[in-house]
């Protein structure tokens, strides 16, 4: 077998590794990217992403226990996935 073979076979096996390493990555999570227009989106909640400006999501934050309240008064009438 030539060295050019051996390379081949050696570089094969390394993309599969790769490949399964990816693959076995915890699929859920939560990550946060800057979108090409500049506003934060985060992905892993839905199919796809969440995004808003940084000043939306300042905005959303601050409202954090108005939401968790709102939330707990209506418990009765959200479904949960």
């Amino acid at each position: 077998m030539s060295d050019q073979d051996e390379d081949l076979k050696a570089e094969l096996e390394r993309l599969r590794a790769e490949n399964e390493a990816l693959k076995n990555q915890k699929k859920e999570g939560l990550r946060l990217q800057v979108s090409q227009k500049g506003a934060v989106s985060l992905y892993g909640i839905r199919r796809f992403p969440v995004t808003f400006y940084a000043d939306e999501w300042d905005l959303i934050l601050g409202q954090t226990d108005e939401i968790r309240t709102f939330i707990k008064e209506n418990d009765g009438q959200l479904k949960r996935k």
